[in-house]
């Protein structure tokens, strides 16, 4: 996994995939991502040229909205995020139901924040 930090036009482009782009050719941060997003094994193409997301490209996008998420109730207890992100938190003991509604964020979920964070820092 060693240089797969992915930049901001990289995420645009799987997330235009994902809702739909039929071609590297449609969307100009699809074709100029698509090259390394193949390398890295997140898009595959078909043989008519279509292309779409592999297992991979549907995980990272879904660790980011995860990351996203628990950074929006580490700010916001009260934030609204995706039921499939905030069940799968939960599952990870990373966030709590509150009892007045929205979520609060565990010890674990704050240490994953942190060391997050640190990572970031490091690349």
């Amino acid at each position: 996994m060693k240089n797969e930090k992915l930049t901001t036009d990289e995420y645009d482009a799987l997330d235009h995939i994902k809702r739909g782009a039929t071609h590297d050719r449609v969307n100009a941060c699809v074709g100029r991502n698509a090259k390394r997003l193949s390398g890295l094994k997140m898009i595959q193409y078909a043989k008519d040229g279509r292309v779409a997301l592999t297992d991979k490209g549907h995980q990272v996008l879904f660790v980011r909205r995860c990351i996203s998420g628990l950074r929006a109730l580490a700010a916001d207890p009260a934030a609204a995020i995706d039921i499939d992100v905030s069940t799968f938190l939960g599952k990870k003991s990373h966030i709590a139901p509150r009892a007045e509604g929205g979520f609060d964020v565990t010890d674990k979920g704050r240490e994953s924040l942190a060391d997050i964070d640190a990572q970031d820092k490091l690349k």
